[in-house]
């Protein structure tokens, strides 16, 4: 594995790019959120001075936004099938701020039990589980992609019925 070269402090990396083109460059290809932009920055050996103007002056002239940042990668982890625990613990690794992970996900206007029940259903099919094994199996499966507890309960338990429903 190679090492990684330490930022220097001099001027431009690659090229005789300013931070600016770099960033931009960056933007161009996806969008990012600024403690990404920033980390890129540092390992292509800008200073952090000279990072941090140049993604300001992205962010004034609107070309860089955590907010648009946060929705779109809400959106894109929904539509494969990710929870609203899994999306803001994504969106907070990328440095987005609590308020604007809670707007992305509540714009998503999303049926969360309807889509872990279709996940449960395209992981394991149609099937219902057959022992309390397979249950918390197919809990797991729901936790790790994301969904909140109530909603992981309220599918599994129906999956294969309560055990105090026999009792009534």
């Amino acid at each position: 594995m190679p090492r990684k070269k330490p930022p220097s402090t001099s001027v431009p990396a690659k090229g005789g790019r300013d931070a600016y083109e770099k960033a931009l460059g960056l933007l161009v290809r996806r969008e990012q959120s600024q403690r990404e932009l920033k980390n890129k920055l540092a390992r292509a050996g800008y200073a952090a001075a000279e990072s941090s103007d140049a993604i300001g002056k992205l962010a004034e002239q609107e070309i860089q936004s955590d907010d648009r940042f946060a929705g779109l990668l809400a959106r894109s982890r929904a539509a494969n099938g990710y929870g609203p625990r899994r999306i803001a613990a994504e969106l907070k690794s990328h440095g987005v701020a609590d308020r604007m992970i809670a707007a992305a996900i509540a714009e998503l206007d999303c049926d969360w039990r309807e889509l872990a029940r279709r996940q449960l259903q395209r992981h394991y099919g149609r099937k219902p589980a057959e022992d309390a094994k397979e249950r918390d199996r197919r809990a797991a499966f729901l936790l790790r992609r994301g969904f909140d507890a109530a909603t992981v309960s309220a599918l599994t338990r129906a999956d294969i019925g309560d055990p105090g429903d026999e009792f009534d």
